[in-house]
């Protein structure tokens, strides 16, 4: 049988600001809506001094005028959601967002791990409530009815029994069904106040005065039908986990702890053939934040005193706060790796094995796209057919071009002043960065057309010149001659 748990956060907006630093101030947050400043949440002095979230600023300040104002984060309310998701994650690998203040866990199979479903929820409750986090739980058979429970029910932990549904709902009012406030007005108008007024109703009379939605939403609720969850992307299968009885804060007992999942992982790699191209550190904290170090190498790689030493490097950058409970190593992406010895090694293994491990140091040092290496790239347009990419990778090309060019392209071409005998001949002298260059020869045009999909760009005849001191330069003049209209030349590289 199916058992879903939801979690509600009522003041999830203030309760993330000050999680760690709580506040007993009157204190909203706010945003704009049709001109007016609409208080979207209050903290629990503000609530006692009747100011509720729909309300406008001007009408709570006349409730309380030294009330403390912030403006809403919708954005980031919802990332820290997120964040918290994958923190639940601890107690169901299928966690799903619901709106923007609560969640959903499938929890199915799950509670023999906390001592049953009653222990699992006030886990969850005490947990989020020693981050400082408000929280409601209800676990039933859909999340339907746990959303109802946890919103409506009152109470801050439910757990209602398996066909249960139909009697646990009985007594909540119709907006217990999450439908629209429309339908809510309309049935109320109708003297239906509660949703077991609802059960003695034939069906088609009530979608026919109150729409299809409402008997949706009642047949949900009810497990007639299946409400789909869209949980979290799934973690790699390829991870390592330690908990701690204890949690841990001092640097050497978290280098212990990673020098073990790094070895344990590794194991499993050898196992598989593979070897680890990214692999990223999760360290959960007390207070519920999740510090995490990734780092990526090379070529795939499966020795521990490697990756462990990459990881050193970043483990200083963590902040362990109050104290870690649980360490999780995941490898977010892997390759295969044939058997290697790692003993003695021939002189060109060694090289190639010597050289990945010191673009994997500068890379965990200087970030990822500060060590590259060129690789041509299909495109006649000669500042595009050169990308950045791996520095240890693929050395074979799918292109290669049987053209003359420069050693040094520059990276934009730059405008020349030139002087030419008749617009299609190469020119006779150029002025480049204020020195003026005599050509002696000349060789070219090349008309390098441009790529017809990239409508503003022109056609380029481009010329090899040698001015008087032996410089060679790669210059070109932009678009077809037309009558009445200069050419305009540019710079474009040096043949060295």
């Amino acid at each position: 049988m199916r058992r879903v748990l939801s979690l509600f956060l009522p003041r999830w907006p203030i309760d993330r600001r000050f999680a760690v630093e709580q506040t007993n101030k009157a204190f909203v947050l706010v945003t704009s809506i049709a001109g007016r400043r609409v208080i979207t949440a209050v903290t629990v002095a503000a609530a006692t001094e009747g100011i509720t979230p729909g309300m406008t600023l001007a009408e709570a300040r006349t409730f309380k005028p030294d009330l403390g104002v912030d403006e809403a984060d919708v954005v980031g309310d919802a990332e820290s959601l997120g964040r918290l998701a994958l923190w639940c994650e601890r107690f169901s690998p299928f966690v799903a967002p619901c709106g923007n203040d609560g969640l959903f866990l499938d929890v199915t199979g799950c509670a023999h791990l906390f001592g049953g479903e009653a222990g699992l929820a006030a886990q969850a409750v005490a947990r989020l409530n020693r981050q400082g986090i408000e929280c409601r739980a209800t676990i039933a058979d859909n999340a339907e009815t746990a959303w109802a429970l946890s919103r409506f029910g009152g109470r801050k932990i439910t757990v209602v029994p398996g066909g249960g549904a139909r009697a646990a709902l009985a007594d909540l009012p119709v907006a217990a069904l999450r439908i629209e406030p429309q339908a809510v007005s309309l049935l109320t108008r109708f003297g239906l106040h509660r949703i077991a007024e609802l059960y003695a109703m034939p069906r088609a009379a009530l979608i026919a005065r109150c729409g299809e939605g409402v008997g949706l939403a009642l047949d949900r609720a009810l497990g007639v039908l299946a409400e789909p969850l869209s949980p979290l992307p799934p973690a790699s299968l390829r991870w390592t986990r330690r908990s701690f009885a204890e949690p841990i804060a001092t640097p050497e007992d978290i280098a212990a702890a990673t020098r073990e999942l790094v070895e344990t992982l590794c194991r499993r790699f050898a196992e598989e053939d593979i070897g680890a191209r990214k692999l990223t550190l999760a360290l959960h904290r007390i207070d519920g934040r999740v510090e995490q170090a990734t780092i990526g190498t090379a070529r795939p790689e499966r020795d521990p005193r490697h990756l462990w030493r990459l990881f050193e490097e970043r483990l200083p950058t963590l902040d362990p706060g109050l104290g870690i409970e649980d360490m999780v190593l995941t490898a977010g992406r892997v390759e295969s790796l044939g058997a290697t010895q790692l003993g003695f090694r021939g002189a060109t293994e060694k090289d190639e094995i010597d050289l990945a491990v010191l673009v994997d140091h500068l890379t965990n040092r200087l970030g990822p796209r500060a060590v590259a290496r060129p690789v041509p790239y299909e495109s006649h347009v000669p500042e595009r057919a050169v990308r950045y990419g791996s520095a240890i990778g693929q050395r074979k090309s799918a292109w290669h071009s049987d053209r003359l060019r420069p050693v040094r392209l520059l990276h934009r071409p730059e405008p020349i002043d030139v002087t030419a005998p008749v617009p299609d001949d190469p020119p006779l002298f150029f002025r480049w960065r204020r020195l003026i260059h005599r050509i002696r020869r000349a060789d070219g045009p090349e008309r390098i057309e441009a790529e017809w999909w990239r409508a503003a760009e022109e056609p380029r005849d481009y010329y090899r010149v040698e001015d008087e001191a032996g410089e060679r330069f790669w210059v070109y003049r932009a678009g077809l001659y037309r009558p009445g209209a200069s050419p305009r030349w540019f710079m474009h590289g040096m043949f060295g």
